[in-house]
């Protein structure tokens, strides 16, 4: 999706003018419904294309009627022909349409579907006052008879290629209670480590539906023979989620994933017990790096493989979803001159302290002094502190310096690692310490533009309204997935709480997979935590 200015200026302009007040007005006569006699009514039924007289959604023809955003001009869409809202758009400027049927805008001169959060709020709003729509909003989606007949003989045809009898189309419809997409794995002898960082991959949306919409084109598609060491790993992967999303409910056996990480991932070979944060950052790496080996898609943007492994111009899906960008800011006491660099990151590891100095202060607030919950960690990975001996490029002098971490760029989804293993030369142990975590967690305090002030060390102070309600919508998370570990330093388990729609909650643990309340994942230990944007944005 991309940014339409025409859909700017329109937003702005409508805002202004009241228009989006008739568009509502409209879509509510449309869509209002009357129940009788075990019959439904719709004005729908009774508006059709103001050419050619079309019905909306004929089941013959794929057009369905659309509004003109501007005019309230009603005429019949298809993305494959000429329509006449294509007409009326192409003679009058009014790139802007709406279809009647779903509510979504698409935009003739940027040929795309567009979205405005506060188009998206004000449309949510009226139709919430207006009670008798059938659906709550709008009508669902439901297959034409032409597009049953396609999909039967697809089916047929496929059948019959492999020497089958033929069955009968099945159609699916997910409930609000579905538990499709879950499903246990089985140990393979102590792969805890890797069963819960493969549930939490697996049940994350935008990566669900990269790789089962086969978006990912391999070059090494003749390569099917398992033993095979350059097999590609993102095909394991997808593999995965196709078993994930079969509807099957035995327990998956991950074999020829586990062959492919220890052929890519030499010290993560063997039977022994493994770190799951160790892990995930290796599986990340290397799923990254099949992507620019192997990917049509990836090899096709000409990258220097020497430079890739800095994340600063590959455009894959891992990076897509999973870098942030960390902003380090150093101030130099003599001269002022701030050094600033931003570095990407896939996960933030944070120390689970007691800090028992009362020095350490900034302008209107004190840090900490002990680790309660997870925004204390944050508030102390991005506090400031003191560089002793910086040597300044700008007054090329050695002093005294402030050094403080920011967010500058934040991903779709957020890690966070609580470091629960100690181990220097004298200390060997696990902080079993309870962290508390938050459901949605809002990131905005941490952001490195919270302030112009460069000097700027106040993570809790905020600007205006207008960037505020900004910062709401685009640096909130919510949580939807948490691994724990249990046991000692030498020997312990794994296992992982998912978030399904609806806010269902599980308990994986190997091929075990059980219900689970809001309560048990809040009370849980927490080692990884995964959240999730809770609004994307759109480049």
């Amino acid at each position: 999706m991309k940014k339409c200015s025409h859909f700017d200026t329109f937003v702005e302009q409508a805002l202004c003018q009241n228009h989006l007040e008739k568009i509502c007005n409209f879509l509510l006569e449309l869509n209002f419904n009357e129940k009788s006699d075990n019959q439904i009514n719709s004005n729908k039924k009774y508006l059709s294309c103001e050419n050619c007289y079309l019905g909306n959604l004929n089941q013959e023809t794929q057009n369905r009627l659309c509004l003109c955003a501007s005019c309230l001009f009603v005429g019949c869409f298809s993305l494959n022909n000429n329509s006449h809202i294509q007409n009326h758009a192409l003679q009058t400027g009014h790139w802007l349409i709406i279809d009647i049927t779903y509510g979504v805008f698409y935009c003739f001169g940027c040929k795309d579907f567009q979205y405005n959060q506060t188009v998206e709020d004000f449309l949510n709003e009226s139709f919430s006052k207006a009670n008798f729509l059938p659906y709550g909003k709008f009508s669902e989606w439901q297959p034409s008879q032409k597009s049953l007949r396609i999909l039967r003989k697809i089916t047929l045809n496929s059948n019959l290629a492999v020497n089958q009898n033929p069955i009968g189309l099945k159609s699916y419809r997910i409930k609000p209670t579905s538990i499709i997409g879950l499903r246990g794995l089985i140990n393979l002898g102590n792969t805890c480590f890797m069963n819960c960082i493969l549930q939490t991959l697996t049940h994350i949306p935008s990566l669900r539906d990269y790789f089962l919409g086969d978006q990912h084109i391999c070059c090494n598609k003749k390569n099917d023979n398992s033993n095979n060491k350059n097999i590609c790993l993102v095909c394991e992967i997808m593999s995965l989620f196709q078993e994930f999303y079969s509807g099957k409910r035995s327990p998956y056996i991950p074999f020829r994933l586990l062959h492919q990480v220890w052929t890519q991932v030499k010290h993560l070979a063997g039977y022994e017990q493994q770190d799951a944060h160790e892990f995930f950052i290796a599986a990340l790496n290397s799923i990254h790096r099949n992507f620019i080996e192997n990917d049509v898609n990836c090899k096709a943007l000409n990258l220097d493989k020497k430079k890739f492994i800095n994340y600063n111009n590959c455009h894959c899906i891992i990076d897509k979803i999973f870098t942030g960008g960390l902003q380090s800011d150093v101030i130099c006491s003599n001269c002022n001159n701030i050094s600033t660099t931003v570095d990407p990151f896939w996960d933030i590891s944070l120390d689970i302290f007691k800090n028992t100095s009362k020095s350490m202060k900034s302008s209107s607030n004190q840090l900490p002094k002990e680790a309660l919950k997870l925004e204390d960690c944050l508030y102390k990975f991005t506090f400031p502190e003191i560089l002793t001996s910086f040597n300044c490029s700008n007054c090329k002098s050695s002093r005294e310096a402030k050094k403080q971490f920011t967010m500058k760029k934040l991903p779709v989804v957020c890690c966070f690692h609580l470091k629960r293993f100690e181990q220097t030369n004298r200390v060997h142990k696990k902080i079993s310490d309870h962290i508390s975590f938050p459901e949605i967690l809002d990131m905005s305090p941490f952001m490195s533009n919270i302030s112009s002030n460069p000097n700027y060390t106040s993570n809790k102070e905020t600007s205006n309204i207008d960037n505020q309600n900004r910062r709401l919508q685009t640096n909130r998370y919510f949580l939807f997935a948490v691994v724990n570990h249990h046991g000692t330093l030498e020997s312990g388990h794994y296992t992982s709480f998912i978030r399904l729609k609806n806010d269902q909650w599980f308990k994986c643990d190997d091929h075990i997979i059980s219900k689970a309340s809001l309560s048990d994942v809040m009370n849980s230990e927490g080692y990884l935590l995964f959240y999730h944007k809770i609004w994307h944005e759109y480049e």
